[in-house]
């Protein structure tokens, strides 16, 4: 596919911890091209075989606060102790280039995005039942009854938020499941207000003035 000539579309995928989000967007990007990841800047350290400037942004917390003063962030949170955040530079950016981004958030995330991009694709993820999403935290093997019950009502909490979503797709097959996520993207692509812009050469030369 041709570089889009106009600027990029948001999209804001959410999901319970549980429900495969990391691994679909994965796959999801090895399939579909002009699709980049958000790179949050977080407090946290980095882990094994991540990297700065391509998985995160790590910084120190004094440093988050000031950016966080001076506005330079569309969203932000804290997470088990830890402050991420969205760089509205990165984005608006990116964006410019004609690249479509993906950011993948919780539900008050993507309330604060779509409150600033009108446009933005909202995507939520279901586990196929709550015993398959209790056995996928469970099989982890990482976690304490406590912790995990702790994420099972995060959970809940996250699902509830469900109908704020443009679209809902449910992790039961994880290749239907990619497979559904490519089939919003591509739809999305071929929207009258992207293909006008697209398209413009073509469509001057069939109508003519």
């Amino acid at each position: 596919m041709s570089k889009h000539k106009g600027p990029g579309q948001l999209y804001i995928i959410s999901a319970p911890s549980g429900a495969g989000k990391s691994s679909l967007i994965t796959a999801l990007r090895q399939r579909l091209d002009n699709l980049v990841m958000s790179i949050s800047y977080t407090t946290r350290a980095s882990r094994a075989l991540e990297s700065h400037g391509v998985d995160y942004f790590f910084i120190e917390e004094p440093e988050f606060h000031a950016m966080q003063a001076q506005q330079q962030f569309l969203e932000h949170a804290k997470v088990f102790g830890y402050y991420y955040g969205t760089s509205k530079v990165w984005v608006e950016h990116t964006l410019a280039q004609g690249k479509d981004i993906i950011l993948e958030l919780d539900w008050q995330g993507h309330r604060s995005l779509k409150a600033i991009y009108k446009d933005a694709i909202g995507i939520f993820i279901l586990p196929p039942t709550r015993e398959t999403l209790l056995q996928r935290l469970t099989g982890r093997n990482q976690d304490s009854e406590a912790v995990i019950a702790h994420r099972m009502e995060q959970a809940r909490e996250e699902i509830s938020h469900y109908n704020e979503y443009d679209y809902l797709i449910v992790n039961h097959d994880f290749a239907t499941a990619v497979q559904d996520l490519s089939a919003i993207i591509e739809a999305s692509r071929l929207a009258l207000k992207r293909q006008i812009v697209d398209q413009s050469e073509l469509i001057n030369s069939l109508l003519p003035s």
